[in-house]
């Protein structure tokens, strides 16, 4: 039967391809069905790119808020096209990452080509489904460079939430098509008594101002109204404007790294056509190479012929080192040079963190692991950095705390690379009034990523602190309770709109370092989950900053040391050894956990050690035998306290900073 079952397979494997926009395939029932997710079986026969011209091709996202229903959208648009085979295992096809199928969100941009017959004529659909937490708004507008239109889409229960603003005025500004979709509409539906589509649209039409009729209704789970997306996009989204006789122009807009084949890059072509044997050449390394395979995505890596001008796909040209294919980079073929397409702009890190390996021996491992991870996530910066207690490391930007937590857990499942990583900070400045500091630096003023580089007051005229614009969209009755929180964060008020009778929006100036550790925790749970947030950066203004350094038995935790504003500092100080004091395991010896600010401490807590009862065998006698065993064993103590080490685990450092509700 194993042979049989083999021999099965073989022959499975060797059954024609059906063409680009056949049904899928049907193996009879007594083949066996192979484990994992079902694919259209296209096999590995190139399909030619040609019989697509530019007129026939549209390139579009699906952009939302979280958890408003854009994989889902996109699993059914697959099924609809026949991409994939219809199946109840079929849930965030396009979701490929670990991480993202154990948190339920979408963290990296992922395209898929479809191929939809639409009166009578072929069209090629590149579709790109976008994350939709603000910390990976990168991924949304390096997006939007491939594409002429976008899928707006709304939850008909929750209505429009702070990432829909944010988004919506990304593909604006882009001058990018919008079509507004009202998902999670389903008539009768008991589970969604509230969803009330004709409310959203008309904040649609207040916010965005599209007229309500252009919105359509749809559920993504059942498939409902589906199909009308699809002709909405070919009818309103424009076709790219590009030339295929134009010479080569490719932006690369992803990049992964491919232990066999070296980088696999994703492009999107601007002019001309590219194929297998073509010798081509990066602009911005200047270097050049040949193509060995160039293909689309259905969602699987899908081999053709030639891509042409217009099309988005897949490019693999031996380039070995993660430096040689940038995100934003053109490349043309050699001998025809072009202008180079103006890439994107970088992105800006909000928050920075110290990472560095358990073991100093893991050091060259887990940088060639965040070489290849950062081509993938190319909105991290890296810098190299040194600590006295966790030795050489790295010191990393990222666009917000989740984004920080992402990147730890893809380094752990993707590279098996366990890392301690320190408390998050944000980047301060210093406007500098000592000449010898001045001429040091060769600027007057520095910016500040890392506590251990705060420079003394003595020697600065002004500090700075980085500022966001915050959009919260709320039920109107929690504003009372937002607006307090708000205020406790030190934010100021710059705007309140009422979107319709039930919902308001509220603008407000936050100081960074308020909002990037636990304000969206705190903001949820207030508002029971239905308050959204969203930021943008704002520059910087002047503030009362001090470095605040935690004491472990009178030695520092330069990887605890933070910088905040005197306001805050006796409560935080106060919190963090009342926090510390729960995460660090006890001693045989008494532990002074104390906040200090230069020689002044503000907060301590004591952590005592634990005690062998050296008088239990003591049942009478003379007072004076007792306490000779009790001065020997506290004589024992201070001798460990002065050679003992505090070790704080790994996994405390995030949870040290981690706030709790209304503390």
């Amino acid at each position: 039967m194993a042979l049989a079952g083999r021999a099965a397979l073989r022959w499975g494997a060797r059954l024609p391809s059906p063409g680009p926009a056949a049904a899928p395939l049907c193996l009879p029932a007594w083949l066996p069905v192979a484990c994992g997710r079902s694919y259209s079986s296209r096999g590995k026969e190139e399909i030619d790119m040609s019989t697509y011209p530019v007129e026939s091709i549209r390139n579009f996202s699906i952009i939302a808020h979280v958890d408003h229903g854009k994989s889902t959208l996109a699993d059914r648009l697959l099924e609809i096209t026949g991409t994939i085979s219809k199946t109840d295992r079929n849930k965030q096809v396009l979701d490929k990452l670990q991480v993202e199928r154990e948190r339920g969100i979408t963290v990296k941009a992922q395209s898929a080509s479809l191929f939809y017959n639409h009166e009578g004529i072929n069209y090629l659909l590149n579709l790109i489904d976008t994350p939709g937490h603000v910390d990976f708004s990168y991924e949304v507008s390096r997006s939007l460079s491939a594409c002429q239109g976008v899928i707006l889409v709304v939850d008909a229960n929750e209505g429009i939430q702070a990432q829909t603003v944010a988004n919506f005025y990304l593909a604006f500004e882009a001058q990018l098509s919008i079509i507004p979709v009202i998902n999670k509409f389903v008539v009768l539906q008991i589970d969604l008594k509230n969803a009330d589509p004709e409310r959203v649209e008309k904040q649609i039409e207040k916010l965005f101002d599209i007229p309500t009729d252009e919105c359509i209704r749809i559920s993504a789970k059942q498939g409902t109204n589906v199909e009308k997306v699809l002709q909405k996009v070919i009818e309103k989204i424009p076709p790219p404007q590009c030339n295929t006789a134009d010479p080569l122009k490719a932006l690369v807009f992803d990049s992964t790294f491919d232990h066999y084949r070296g980088v696999v890059a994703n492009i999107a072509l601007f002019g001309g056509e590219i194929a297998k044997g073509h010798k081509i050449v990066s602009a911005h390394t200047k270097k050049r190479y040949e193509v060995n395979e160039v293909g689309i995505l259905t969602p699987n890596e899908q081999p053709t012929h030639k891509l042409y001008a217009g099309q988005v796909g897949y490019l693999i040209a031996g380039m070995k080192e993660v430096t040689e294919a940038q995100i934003g980079d053109t490349l043309f073929l050699y001998k025809q040079p072009v202008e180079p397409l103006p890439g994107f702009k970088s992105a800006k890190p909000m928050v920075f963190a110290g990472m560095y390996p358990i073991d100093q021996t893991e050091y060259n491992n887990l940088k060639s692991a965040l070489e290849r991870l950062t081509l993938n996530d190319s909105s991290v910066t890296v810098h190299r950095d040194s600590s006295l207690a966790l030795g050489a490391g790295w010191r990393l930007g990222f666009l917000g705390l989740l984004h920080m937590e992402v990147f730890n857990q893809r380094l752990e499942q993707e590279y098996n690379m366990s890392v301690i990583l320190t408390a998050p900070t944000v980047p301060y400045k210093a406007v500098l009034s000592s000449a010898k500091l001045i001429k040091e630096y060769g600027k007057d003023q520095i910016t500040i990523i890392n506590p251990a580089q705060f420079p003394d007051k003595l020697s600065v005229s002004e500090y700075l602190e980085p500022t966001v614009l915050g959009t919260i969209v709320t039920p109107h009755e929690y504003i009372g309770k937002i607006i307090t929180l708000c205020q406790d964060r030190r934010a100021v008020q710059k705007d309140l709109l009422y979107i319709d009778e039930n919902r308001v929006m509220l603008k407000y100036l936050f100081p960074l370092n308020e909002i990037v550790v636990d304000f969206y925790d705190a903001l949820k749970s207030l508002s029971s989950g239905y308050a959204s947030f969203d930021y943008e950066d704002a520059g910087y203004q002047s503030a009362d900053l001090i470095k605040m350094d935690i004491l472990l038995n009178g030695n520092p935790v330069e990887e605890l040391a933070t910088i905040i504003h005197k306001d805050k500092a006796y409560a935080a100080g106060k919190l963090l050894c009342e926090r510390l004091k729960e995460t660090i395991p006890r001693q045989l010896f008494e532990i002074a956990i104390q906040a200090a600010i230069g020689k002044k401490i503000i907060a301590r807590e004591t952590l005592k050690p634990y005690r062998k009862n050296v008088v239990a065998k003591c049942y009478g006698g003379d007072i004076t035998r007792r306490m000779k065993l009790l001065r020997r064993q506290a004589e024992g103590k201070r001798l460990m306290r002065k050679i003992g080490n505090v070790e704080v685990p790994r996994d405390a450092f995030l949870r040290v900073l981690k706030r709790e509700t209304g503390k």
